[in-house]
């Protein structure tokens, strides 16, 4: 039996790069899958993509920074499932210009799909949870939310966000066996970012897959609420 069989997840952001291969390695332990973005064609093609490799996976279109969007999506995975399980908030928008630079609409679009978007999320996603007595919050951040660098205060300061968000609220919800963790990668060979690194020693979309799957199958008795991501070598 696959660990996860009979699971079912939400994965923000889920149509490419890291969130399309959470979405990938979830469905392959078992669990049913629905992947959202913003980009209709985009989240169609990447769902057909997986359900031809035989994956229950289905794509929906949201804007998890728009209320009702949100709503719509978590409303439709627990009438189909009946349940939610899992929610992997991956959605994520990086602007990276010195603060000069940096408009006031672009700081807008970050901190609406990195802080707002990742509490509407958890916000319509908890009493789910709750009435199921556990369940998995995983949010997917950056070592930017650790580390200061140059032309990285407006994304930085929403990735710190996330992390003081993550923090209280596994505090708040651990009491209903709910595990709350959140991933920092660093470089990660994406299309993300242009500041991307790319080399045999740059981890790759699958390897934060992979942490997502190991704090998600981890023993229910253990949370491990913090996870880094670094490449191997400088």
């Amino acid at each position: 039996m696959k660990r996860l069989e009979g699971k079912v997840a939400i994965v923000t952001g889920g149509s490419r790069g890291i969130g399309l291969a959470i979405v990938r390695s979830l469905a392959e332990e078992g669990a049913s899958v629905t992947l959202a973005a913003r980009n209709g064609d985009i989240v169609k093609r990447a769902a057909d993509v997986l359900r031809n490799e035989g994956l229950d996976v289905e794509g929906l279109t949201a804007d998890v920074a728009v209320e009702p969007d949100v709503t719509r999506l978590v409303q439709h995975v627990a009438n189909t499932h009946g349940r939610v399980d899992i929610l992997v908030n991956n959605a994520g928008v990086g602007v990276f210009k010195p603060v000069v630079d940096l408009s006031v609409a672009e700081l807008d679009t970050m901190w609406g799909t990195n802080v707002r978007g990742v509490f509407l999320m958890t916000k319509a996603v908890l009493p789910h949870l709750i009435a199921a007595k556990g369940g998995d919050i995983i949010n997917i951040a950056s070592l930017a939310g650790k580390n200061a660098f140059t032309g990285g205060a407006g994304y930085g300061a929403t990735k710190w966000a996330l992390r003081g968000f993550a923090s209280s609220l596994m505090l708040e919800v651990r009491e209903h066996n709910i595990r709350v963790v959140t991933i920092f990668p660093g470089s990660v060979e994406t299309g993300f970012s242009t500041r991307g690194k790319k080399g045999s020693n740059i981890p790759k979309s699958e390897d934060v897959a992979s942490a997502v799957i190991f704090a998600v199958t981890s023993p229910g008795r253990a949370m491990f609420s913090e996870i880094d991501l670094r490449p191997t070598k400088p």
